[in-house]
Order: C-alpha cells, then sequence, then structure tokens
C-alpha cells in the first residue's frame, strides 16, 4: 500500500446554489492567474488501504456522516461503520435516495445538523462520492472518499454532477477543494461487477478524446502536459483494458498487475488529468452526448461511463462528418472492436434506445446541444441534425463527405 501527500489550493467560490461549468480550477480576473484544485490532501492506494485510512480518519473528525446508496454495497457500509465505531467514533448512517440532487441534499444537510456531525465519509459509487463532497462542502466540514469501484475518478476531484430526482443531468458544482483524504482500498473496489470497470475504462479514455479536441492547441504548458498525459492514460488503457477486465471476473484471486494499473488508471489518474487541466483542459462532446443521454428513462439502466463510452464514439463521427477529419474515423475503427469486446454499447440499441421515437432522440440533442454545453468547444458548429446523425451511424463504415458543410 503506499500513500501521497500534496497540497489543494483553493479555487475561488462558485457558489453553492447553481451548477457551474465543469472545471477544477478558477482564472483570476487579471487573466494570468490560475487556481487550481489539483488532488486530494491525502491518497491511500493499495490493499489495506481501509485499514491505514482509520487513524486518519479519527484525526479529521470524532462523529462521521457515513453516506452510502446501493443495496449491493449496504453490508460493506455496515463493516466500515463498526470498524469506525470500534475506534471510538460515532457513526451516522444516511443514504441517498437518488442520484446526487437538491432534494436529497437539503434532506442531509438537515439531517446533518440535527446529528452534530463533524466529518463527511463517502463510500459508494461516483454519484455517492459527488453528494458526500458536496454536502461536505455545504456544511463546511472535512471529506473523506472511499470508491467502492472504479467506475468514475469522482473519489478525486473538485467537482460534483447535480441531477434530478428523475435522474437527468442537471449541471455541475465546482468545489472548493478536493477530498481531504481518498481511500482506494483494491480489496474493496475489487468486489465490484466487472461492468463497472469497463464503464470507468470507457470514462476515463473520454480524457484523451475530449482534451486532444479542446486543449490540443494550448500554449499553456500545464494543460499541454495535461494532455498528454491523457494521451499515455488513453493507450494504456489500450494495452492493457481486456486484461484487466478478464482478472475482474475473479475478484477473490490477488489482483493482476493490469487490473490494479487499470483500475488506479481509471479512478485516480484521470482525476488528476482534470485537476493539473482545469477548466482550459475540458469534455467535449463524449460528455455533452452523456449529459442529454439521461433525459431519456430507457437508458437509466446504463451506467455514467457506457454513456460517455458512446459519446466518444458520437464525437468521432461528429469529426468525421461535420469536420471532414479522417483521422477521426480511424480512431472510431479503432475503438469499435475494443468496446465490443469490453461490453461497452456502441448503438443507441445497446443503451437501451433501440425503440426510441426521433422525438426522443431530439430530446437528447436539444440537451447535448444547448448554449453552453461542453459539445460546443468542439471546433466547428454543431446542430441537431449534425448530432442526430452521428447518434444513429456509430457504427457505419462510410467515411466523411469532402462536400459536407457543417450546420
Amino acid at each position: 500500500m503506499t500513500a501521497a501527500q500534496s497540497p489543494h489550493p483553493r479555487a475561488e467560490p462558485t457558489g453553492e446554489g447553481a451548477p457551474a461549468r465543469s472545471s477544477h480550477s478558477s482564472v483570476s480576473s487579471h487573466g494570468s492567474l490560475s487556481s487550481h484544485s489539483i488532488a486530494p490532501a491525502r491518497v491511500l492506494r493499495g490493499a489495506g488501504a481501509w485499514t491505514d485510512a482509520r487513524p486518519l480518519i479519527a484525526g479529521l473528525g470524532r462523529e462521521v456522516l457515513l453516506l452510502g446508496r446501493s443495496r449491493t454495497t449496504a453490508e460493506l457500509r455496515r463493516r466500515l461503520a463498526a470498524e469506525v465505531e470500534a475506534d471510538g467514533l460515532g457513526v451516522r448512517q444516511a443514504e441517498l435516495e437518488h442520484d446526487c440532487c437538491a432534494e436529497d441534499l437539503e434532506r442531509l444537510q438537515a439531517e446533518a445538523h440535527g446529528w452534530g456531525v463533524d466529518l463527511v465519509l463517502a463510500a459508494g459509487g461516483g454519484k455517492v462520492l459527488d453528494a458526500g463532497k458536496l454536502l461536505a462542502q455545504r456544511l463546511a466540514l472535512p471529506c473523506v472518499t472511499v470508491p467502492t469501484s472504479a467506475a468514475t475518478c469522482a473519489g478525486w476531484t473538485a467537482l460534483s454532477n447535480l441531477y434530478s430526482p428523475q435522474g437527468a443531468f442537471l449541471g455541475d458544482v465546482v468545489l472548493d477543494r478536493c477530498p481531504d483524504l481518498l481511500v482506494f482500498d483494491h480489496q474493496l473496489v475489487r468486489q465490484a461487477p466487472p461492468r463497472t470497470l469497463a464503464s470507468g475504462i470507457a470514462d476515463a479514455m473520454a480524457k484523451w478524446y475530449e482534451a486532444a479536441v479542446s486543449s490540443g492547441g494550448s500554449h499553456d504548458g500545464l494543460i499541454q502536459q495535461a494532455v498528454q498525459m491523457a494521451r499515455v492514460l488513453r493507450d494504456q488503457l489500450l494495452l492493457e483494458a481486456e486484461a484487466a477486465l478478464a482478472d475482474a471476473a475473479q475478484p477473490h484471486q490477488p489482483p493482476s498487475q493490469a487490473w490494479v494499473r487499470v483500475a488506479e488508471a481509471c479512478g485516480l489518474t484521470a482525476g488528476l488529468i482534470g485537476g493539473l487541466g482545469g477548466a482550459r483542459c475540458r469534455t467535449v462532446a463524449a460528455h455533452a452526448v452523456h449529459n442529454g443521454l439521461t433525459h431519456l428513462a430507457a437508458c437509466h439502466g446504463s451506467l455514467h461511463g457506457e454513456k460517455v463510452g458512446f459519446g466518444i464514439l458520437v464525437q468521432l463521427r461528429l469529426e468525421e462528418l461535420v469536420g471532414g477529419q479522417q483521422l477521426a474515423a480511424q480512431a472510431r475503427r479503432q475503438l469499435l472492436p475494443l468496446f465490443r469486446r469490453l461490453g461497452i454499447p456502441s448503438t443507441l440499441a445497446e443503451l437501451g434506445l433501440g425503440q426510441a421515437s426521433l422525438s426522443d432522440l431530439e430530446t437528447v440533442c436539444v440537451h447535448a446541444c444547448a448554449p453552453g454545453s461542453d459539445l460546443h468547444h468542439l471546433p466547428f458548429p454543431v446542430g441537431h441534425a449534425d448530432l442526430l446523425a452521428a447518434m444513429v451511424s456509430t457504427t457505419s463504415e462510410a467515411l466523411c463527405s469532402p462536400d459536407r458543410q457543417p450546420a
């Protein structure tokens, strides 16, 4: 088990009442000064990280709110609560009723005040971790994140996504800082279904495909380095994703090195890239497509990274059809066989939208193309018809037409 400690300068507060554009940094009014929330104050990673974290948790607070959600992690959370109580701390367990949404957060905030807690410990998937981070900020309390899968890098970042109670993406909130402690225990993460790792692989790969478009031409050295880290991350996942996923199907066996590298790439490195790149190393169409898809109940059974993975294919198709970029077609054809082997959806039908109406798909396009959407970080304009054409042709062998004009 290894530990890393790093400072995390506080970004300028952005306000908690309204969602903000995705970012892990702020830029001052002078234009040349940037403030980055790069990493958690402390990261513990490896087998047994939870055991080593317990004294650190005791140093952060004495009355713990332990936040979770999934029934599949309920027994694990009971075990964590018992161990924290054995260390002499008080524990109050709380659960999300929905995704990370305002209604849940208001209820939890009132309960936390009544209980007198002084530390938020979020144990679960990305939405639980996002809710825990935002709740801790609203309560002005320390925050500990304990991911129970490698499906996202939410345990790392200074960002929380907000959803409606029905699961529709509403926006994101930039937080003042990353968590005070991130506990990435391989033994806990390894108990998650292999599907969550495949989802995390797709989400992490999006770092390269989006950052290369939005920030590949940046003259800022830190951003240039973040973009190159995203490329190296993508390359490692291309090489080792299948071996790691095969190993994930044997959770009671010691993990392979491929599993360790891939799980940490998804849960840790992807977050570090976002922290380094900050506001100027943006998400683009892949996440915008995810955000639009969340407005359709029919694909709520798909994981975050599964929607983002489909969004990567849509973004590449847009670059091909609208941007006239042949390299995007090659990249899409490179990813398709891998996505199929990993079980990552590559068509609308695989997302549960095989019977979706034209009105349903137009709803996705309206939200993905809304003013201020990350989709508009593409270097060419995209209209609803362009996006719809890309969504229904992600597996097409046809290359872009040289006569195609941008919308």
